[in-house]
C-alpha cells in the first residue's frame, strides 16, 4: 500500500506565495516521476508540474516562471513552491507519484489540498 500525504495549502492574497509538500510512504521504490496536478471547480484536472527521476521537469505554461518543483528523493518527498500567485491558481492541488513494480508502471494520488488565492 502506498500513501501520499500532502500539506501546505491555504488562503493567500494575490501576489503571495505558498509551498506544498507531498511525502510518499509504504511499499514504494523505483519512482519514475513525482508531480502536481490541480482541479478548479467546473474544470478538468490539469498538470501543474512534474519531475522525472534524473531531474527533467515539465511545467504548465500558465505557471512557468512562478512555480518551482523540487524533490528530496531520500525522503520520497516532492515540493511545489508557488510564487506570484493569481486568483486563477485557485484549485485543489493533487500530488501524483508513479513508480515501477514488477515491470508495471503504477501510480498513486494524494487526497488533495485546497489553495485559494484572493484578489
Amino acid at each position: 500500500q502506498v500513501q501520499l500525504v500532502e500539506s501546505g495549502g491555504g488562503l493567500v492574497q494575490a501576489g503571495g506565495s505558498l509551498r506544498l509538500s507531498c511525502t510518499a510512504s509504504g511499499a514504494i521504490s523505483n519512482i519514475n516521476a513525482m508531480g502536481w496536478f490541480r482541479q478548479a471547480p467546473g474544470k478538468q484536472r490539469e498538470l501543474v508540474a512534474a519531475m522525472v527521476t534524473g531531474g527533467t521537469t515539465n511545467y504548465a505554461d500558465s505557471v512557468k516562471g512562478r512555480f518551482t518543483i523540487s524533490r528530496d528523493d531520500a525522503k520520497n518527498t516532492v515540493y511545489l513552491q508557488m510564487s506570484s500567485l493569481k486568483p486563477e491558481d485557485t484549485a485543489v492541488y493533487y500530488c501524483n507519484v508513479d513508480w515501477w513494480r514488477g515491470g508495471v508502471l503504477r501510480d498513486s494520488w494524494g487526497q488533495g489540498t485546497q489553495v485559494t488565492v484572493s484578489s
